[in-house]
């Protein structure tokens, strides 16, 4: 009987190990990844409703096997002043499945992850709206540069091109730019060892700024009105952007930008709401117009990869390969307006892209080659997504 007692112990042992349902009641989470590559910084989003909970409040998420607790961080998307996210990045290697399980924090022991995904709006310099990760920086700006410009008054923008600051360093640079730019004799416009900014907009599209085509012509929108911050944190910061209506050929357009960045991301993320188009077009600055278009429209994407000043720098705009529906290299005397446009087909007035950038200086890629390889493996996993999974 005492064997026996012992097998029964070490089966239910077994079954407590590896059962589906965890002693804490808290869902465990499958994580497949189809495709013949290591997939990482890749953000997993778990909704209260998905994961079959009452609240997300200081939950968290570790690896089945290891008991390894991942980088985390919980999100209020709509600003009701109630978690509806918990975000996550999980590594699976190629043709395979991990199990992670949620548990729940003892809130004297719960961990605080540096917040390398940031974005805030700056005041102090006009009004841009910045935002930036590990990889890179970008800017974009508001309604008194604005109209400074149009009162002709020093220092004004008008652009709703999105600008690209080019950084070296993992760590966060924004308000150490601003500061020494605002603050002091230095400038953001030279490179002390973290970077620059030296790419220049104006009113291009930048890296991923928008436009309206009618038969030969662009059409883009002045600064944004209002914004919005919703997150900043270790793995994503968002944000909302909302432009006033503008009129092309007797449309009034309604355009609002929700714009996200990830850790490990090279590319933004924007999901845009508009009204009374069938398709949006997103631009890259051609600048001098020396440099390489690739256009994949099949697979979702196109890229410029041009000399830049004294190093080279690479461009993108990709989308899941269901989005793009054509593209054009367009080329123009008028200062600024060169740009390689992909065309977005609008559904139902949502349409999501990604554009941002790879500068060579920040050895993240050496060539060309290496930028090609990181787009085109970015669109093949959008076209690929992660299978999540709530287990039984």
């Amino acid at each position: 009987m005492k064997n026996f007692g012992g097998f029964v112990f070490l089966a239910l042992l077994i079954y407590l190990l590896f059962s589906c349902k965890p002693l804490n009641g808290l869902p465990r989470i499958k994580v497949e990844n189809s495709l013949d590559i290591t997939r990482q910084f890749e953000t997993v989003s778990l909704t209260k409703d998905f994961l079959k909970v009452d609240n997300l409040d200081n939950l968290g998420v570790r690896e089945l096997n290891s008991q390894t607790i991942l980088i985390s961080q919980l999100v209020d998307s709509n600003s009701d002043g109630k978690v509806d996210q918990l975000l996550f990045q999980p590594l699976v290697a190629a043709n395979s499945a991990k199990v992670f399980e949620i548990f729940k924090y003892d809130p004297e022991e719960k961990k605080t992850f540096e917040a390398f995904c940031y974005s805030r709006f700056v005041p102090e310099r006009t009004d841009d709206y910045a935002w930036e990760n590990n990889r890179v920086a970008f800017r974009t700006y508001g309604p008194t540069a604005q109209k400074m410009t149009e009162d002709g008054i020093a220092g004004g923008t008008l652009s709703s091109g999105i600008d690209a600051w080019l950084k070296k360093v993992e760590y966060p640079i924004i308000n150490k730019w601003y500061k020494k730019e605002l603050e002091t004799e230095g400038t953001y416009h030279v490179d002390n060892g973290e970077g620059l900014d030296n790419f220049h907009v104006g009113v291009s599209r930048g890296v991923g700024g928008t436009a309206i085509k009618t038969d030969s012509t662009y059409h883009v929108s002045k600064n944004f009105a209002n914004w919005k911050t919703i997150a900043t944190g270790p793995i994503r910061t968002s944000f909302t952007l909302t432009y006033t209506d503008w009129n092309v050929d007797g449309k009034s357009i309604v355009e609002e930008k929700h714009i996200s960045l990830d850790y490990g991301s090279n590319l933004s993320k924007f999901e845009v709401e508009t009204k009374n188009i069938d398709t949006l077009s997103v631009g890259l600055t051609l600048h001098e117009n020396d440099g390489m278009v690739i256009s994949k429209v099949a697979d979702g994407y196109i890229s410029y990869w041009q000399p830049h000043k004294n190093s080279m720098l690479g461009t993108a705009i990709v989308t899941d390969g269901n989005t793009m529906i054509g593209y054009e290299k367009y080329i123009t005397t008028k200062k600024d307006e060169s740009n390689a446009y992909a065309h977005l087909k609008v559904k139902e007035g949502n349409v999501v892209y990604y554009a941002g950038f790879g500068w060579k200086e920040s050895k993240q890629f050496k060539n060309q080659e290496e930028w090609e390889a990181y787009i085109a493996s970015f669109a093949k996993k959008l076209r690929n997504p992660l299978k999540i999974q709530v287990l039984d």
